[in-house]
Parts: structure tokens; C-alpha cells; sequence
């Protein structure tokens, strides 16, 4: 996009130097950017680290499986079949207002590759999809509790310059919400096409654990100490 009037409202969480880096952490349905903020401190980075933390809130539309009702989404789902979960048209219009927000930070100064694109449950499903495509070399791609949006497939016109881009997926064993066979199969799906992508599951619903936060701060350290 090429004004930031386009972009979302978003929480962004500076870090105490000159940032250097950046990841991008997309929510999940009916959330909002504020529903990860918080994570931020729980992540054990470094206290020197120069990352800055953008938590950007969807767009309000009728959820379909949801009774049609209004909330935060990045997309709608008119089915709960993992192979046409994710409505394209609105996957692709939020995808738009993610590499808005990738090519703002690029153009105030933050190489791609100092980039991270993260995200849970939808913003999980965003993250896959639009890293993958993504023109530039990104840091990393995170995408936690969550499926590919095209089911068992890859999506189509990837991008050369992702495919070596390491991939973190978690998931939780007892997701009620997103089965861990959906995640699973994209892992086996990336796996497959090559990708350098790392699977763990915990032992919780569809949520996130202190535990598990910490090793996310560790991957995100590693990935952008590179």
C-alpha cells in the first residue's frame, strides 16, 4: 500500500533503542492487536534488543459461521472444512493490508530480512500464506495453532525468496477449536514442498503457554540475530 492512512490501527511496542528490526503479530478471530501486546515482556528477549512489536487489529466484517455476526477478521469462514475454511477474496484484500504494513516498516528503514511475520489462529493462517508469498526475504515466518488456507495445498505464485525462510509452527494437542491434524497436514504440506519449517505441540487448547512464549523469544532472537 502506499500511504499509511491505508494501513490498520495497530499497538506497536517500541523497544527501549532505536529499532532494528520488527515483527509483525497478527490476532486471531475476534480479537484485537491488544490481545497479544501483553506478550511482549513474557518473551524473554534480550534487554538490549532492538525489535520493535507491531500488533495490528483486522478489519470488523460478518463472520459467517459465527451467525453472521460483526467482529475483528481477517477473513470470513463460511465453512468449518479445512480445505475451504478461509474465504479467498477476503484473504487476499487482508493480505494487501499485510504487506502494507511489511513495506511500510521496509521503507522507514528495517531490511525485510530483519522481519518477522507471526501470527495466531486467522493471524496464523495470514502469516503462512502472505510470508510465503511475500517478494522479499523475510526473517521468519511464525504461524501458531492454526492451517493453511488453501487446506491440503500450497498457495499459489509463492515466492522464490521465502523459500528457505525458516517456519515456526505450534500447536496444541487438545485445540478445541483448530484440530491438531489441520496443523499438522500444513506442516507435512511445507515439509514436503522443502521448506525449512519447525512443528511442536503443547499440551493446551487453542492458547498459548508462558513455556511456550519463552521458546518463541528464543526463535525470534536466533532469527534475527542473523
Amino acid at each position: 500500500m502506499s500511504s499509511t492512512q491505508q494501513l490498520p490501527d495497530r499497538i506497536i511496542v517500541e523497544p527501549n533503542n532505536a529499532a532494528t528490526s520488527c515483527v509483525v503479530w497478527l490476532h486471531g478471530l475476534g480479537d484485537s492487536g491488544a490481545g497479544f501486546a501483553p506478550v511482549v515482556p513474557v518473551l524473554g528477549l534480550p534487554e538490549d534488543h532492538a525489535t520493535r512489536f507491531i500488533f495490528p487489529h483486522a478489519p470488523e466484517q460478518a463472520v459467517t459461521i459465527n451467525g453472521g455476526f460483526v467482529m475483528r477478521s481477517w477473513y470470513d469462514i463460511k465453512s468449518m472444512d479445512i480445505n475451504g475454511r478461509a474465504y479467498m477474496p477476503d484473504l487476499l484484500a487482508s493480505e494487501k493490508i499485510v504487506k502494507g504494513i511489511l513495506n511500510e516498516q521496509i521503507s522507514a528503514g528495517i531490511p525485510a530480512d530483519k522481519i518477522i511475520l507471526a501470527g495466531f489462529s486467522q493471524g496464523g493462517v495470514m502469516s503462512l500464506f502472505t510470508g510465503l508469498r511475500f517478494e522479499q526475504k523475510l526473517a521468519g515466518i511464525m504461524g501458531l495453532s492454526c492451517y493453511l488456507a488453501t487446506g491440503e495445498a500450497l498457495p499459489e505464485q509463492l515466492a522464490d525468496s521465502n523459500k528457505n525462510t525458516p517456519i515456526l509452527q505450534h500447536h496444541g494437542s487438545q485445540d478445541e477449536v483448530v484440530p491438531v491434524q489441520a496443523g499438522q497436514m500444513a506442516y507435512s504440506t511445507l515439509k514436503q514442498a522443502g521448506y525449512q519449517t519447525h512443528w511442536q505441540t503443547y499440551p493446551m487448547g487453542h492458547s498459548v503457554l508462558p513455556a511456550q512464549l519463552q521458546t518463541i523469544g528464543q526463535w525470534i532472537t536466533a532469527r534475527l540475530a542473523q
